[in-house]
């Protein structure tokens, strides 16, 4: 077991991301054998470009609004209390939306 205190994880900028930080709570890089939870604060208009990934994610919505696109024109509000589901290489985009930053919880799992 491991206990990550409030603040503590690494600081960084996610790849794709503007307007964005990221502090990583748990990842394989540390020691997880296939899983990453992270915080990402947003922003107004900061986001994620179109991209796809190999890995499972769920994003929890903290505060703020993140709107999330995917390739066929879909689009996902995520607001407080909100999960969205994103499949292994499914394309989305993310942006947030309104005049507050806005924060997600991301879980992200690697498949073997």
């Amino acid at each position: 077991m491991k206990l990550i205190k409030k603040g503590q994880g690494k600081g960084e900028m996610a790849k794709r991301h503007f307007g964005q930080w990221d502090l990583s709570k748990v990842s394989v890089e540390e020691g997880s054998q296939r899983l990453s939870v992270g915080l990402s604060h947003f922003l107004p208009g900061g986001g994620a470009e179109m991209y796809a990934s190999p890995t499972e994610r769920i994003y929890f919505g903290v505060s703020g609004s993140l709107m999330v696109r995917g390739k066929k024109r879909d689009e996902y509000l995520v607001e407080p209390g909100d999960v969205l589901y994103i499949p292994p290489d499914e394309e989305r985009s993310i942006e947030a939306v309104g005049t507050e930053p806005a924060s997600m919880l991301v879980v992200i799992v690697k498949l073997d």
